[in-house]
């Protein structure tokens, strides 16, 4: 029996760039794949090739992302819209291999609740890229996975396949940046849920430009890093004691919460966040040559 799976792709101004990407994906997938490219506003430039695309391709839905700005939220909202057992995040910009999104599902059905591509496993590799976010997404992932034990070296990566029904137990807590992913394996390990995963080669994007905000993200990140460290939870006590995020301050597509408020004062509470977090993982990390 095929499989039936549900692809996210938040998008932001990709034109006609996400047309090769959509290809790649209809092509390559063989389970029963309905994908679901979210965007922020009518104004995105990715509307109207989705739609004109989605006129002879009935699994595509182009939908407007109506929780707030940014990848985060436009990657819940596409998740609470499927009805699929399965559901993967993938990238707008093609640096994923969509082949392996199949394997990902099939991972997923066997019964973990996530399955990660990871570029830190033997056979997987990151290429091109700014080197100081492949050096943090590198040592964030090996030390999670030495450390926390979450079951991916590659927790930071977005393209993972969930059990929609897991994600539904747990929801998620991310309104920002690209951090569901690390939000989500951290929830799987304080729940000791099964994780899997598989190598990838992730090329960096040669169309378009990068909407990666690291400077502005890398305290949403941290504050799930430090989460897949402590005791066994429930997922009631998942939800209750997820941590808090300082919000930003509204100066970008990614600086909006939920309900599009700014959050005044929430530079400076990330900038000292990130220099806290990334010298403890760094102290944590001397001398074990994990970087």
């Amino acid at each position: 029996m095929s499989l039936h799976v549900a692809v996210v792709i938040p998008a932001y101004n990709e034109g006609d760039d996400i047309v090769p990407v959509l290809d790649r994906i209809f092509d390559s997938v063989e389970s029963e794949c309905d994908i679901y490219v979210v965007v922020d506003s009518e104004a995105d430039t990715t509307l109207p090739v989705v739609r004109k695309y989605a006129e002879s391709q009935p699994h595509l839905h182009p939908l407007v992302n109506t929780y707030g700005r940014g990848p985060a939220n436009a990657i819940r909202f596409g998740i609470d819209a499927v009805d699929a057992p399965i559901v993967v995040v993938t990238m707008a910009d093609g640096s994923d291999d969509p082949r392996q999104i199949d394997t990902l599902a099939r991972l997923v059905d066997r019964g973990v609740v996530i399955a990660a591509a990871s570029r830190y496993l033997p056979g997987g590799q990151q290429v091109g890229g700014p080197a100081l976010k492949a050096t943090l997404s590198r040592v964030a992932g090996r030390s999670l996975g030495s450390l926390a034990r979450v079951g991916t070296r590659d927790a930071t990566n977005s393209f993972k396949a969930y059990s929609t029904a897991f994600i539904r137990e747990v929801g998620i807590d991310s309104r920002r940046g690209f951090e569901i992913g690390i939000e989500l394996t951290a929830k799987a390990r304080r729940m000791r849920l099964p994780v899997a995963e598989v190598p990838t080669i992730w090329l960096d994007r040669h169309l378009g430009d990068s909407n990666f905000d690291l400077k502005g993200w890398i305290p949403h990140y941290i504050a799930w890093y430090r989460y897949a460290f402590g005791p066994q939870l429930t997922a009631d006590q998942i939800r209750a004691t997820a941590p808090h995020v300082p919000r930003s301050n509204g100066n970008d597509r990614n600086d909006v919460d939920r309900d599009g408020e700014d959050d005044n004062g929430g530079r400076e509470q990330r900038r000292a966040g990130a220099r806290l977090g990334l010298g403890g993982i760094y102290r944590r990390l001397r001398g074990r040559g994990t970087a």
